[in-house]
């Protein structure tokens, strides 16, 4: 069975909205875009090293996929764009137009059992990155199994949250955590399956 790891960049008060870049996502009017990028430093690069050098497949929302599609096939030469450009990359989207990007294959209709079943086939691990909107459906659903969380020393007041209102109740085991430099904390936490009563 494969795992599904959410790798979320996160300010101290829980916004996952467009760490990378102020285009990325400025829906309702984030005025924060890019926050996360100054915080980067050899500690934050390690994780990204140790992050892409293994085997994994891409999971990922639309709203990422385009973002990714527009930028990392134009940047094989770095290392985050060979290892992106080579794995699968499985979109959870409704529309119909075209996945341009090489290795790109569709999820569509019934996505929770569909993402049930990419789990359960043979293969290696599915990343998402990024992804809001399905990560609220894969923790919903219990189908994340591990959360890396990376969280920068900024308050941002506003934004797109990783942990939304209306989620069931979970618990949250800490596996590992580390801290960067400039301040990154970078905990590992697998979620606690509920007790059926």
């Amino acid at each position: 069975m494969r795992k599904i790891i959410a790798i979320t960049q996160l300010s101290l008060d829980g916004i996952m909205q467009a760490p990378g870049g102020p285009e990325e996502d400025p829906s309702n009017n984030f005025p924060h875009g890019g926050w996360f990028m100054r915080h980067g430093d050899e500690g934050v690069m390690q994780a990204l090293d140790e992050t892409i050098s293994g085997k994994f497949d891409l999971l990922l929302g639309r709203r990422t996929y385009d973002i990714w599609n527009a930028y990392w096939p134009l940047h094989g030469d770095n290392p985050i764009g060979e290892a992106f450009n080579r794995v699968a990359k499985y979109v959870v989207t409704t529309r119909h137009d075209p996945l341009t990007w090489e290795k790109s294959h569709r999820i569509g209709n019934d996505v929770v059992n569909a993402l049930r079943q990419l789990k359960a086939a043979k293969g290696p691990a599915l990343h998402v990155w990024g992804s809001g909107k399905l990560l609220q459906t894969l923790m919903a659903a219990g189908l994340v199994d591990e959360h890396r969380l990376w969280i920068a020393p900024v308050v941002l007041g506003q934004g797109k949250r990783l942990f939304e209102l209306g989620l069931p109740l979970s618990t949250l085991k800490l596996l590992s955590s580390r801290s960067t430099p400039k301040g990154v904390v970078i905990n590992i936490y697998r979620p606690i399956a509920a007790k059926k009563k």
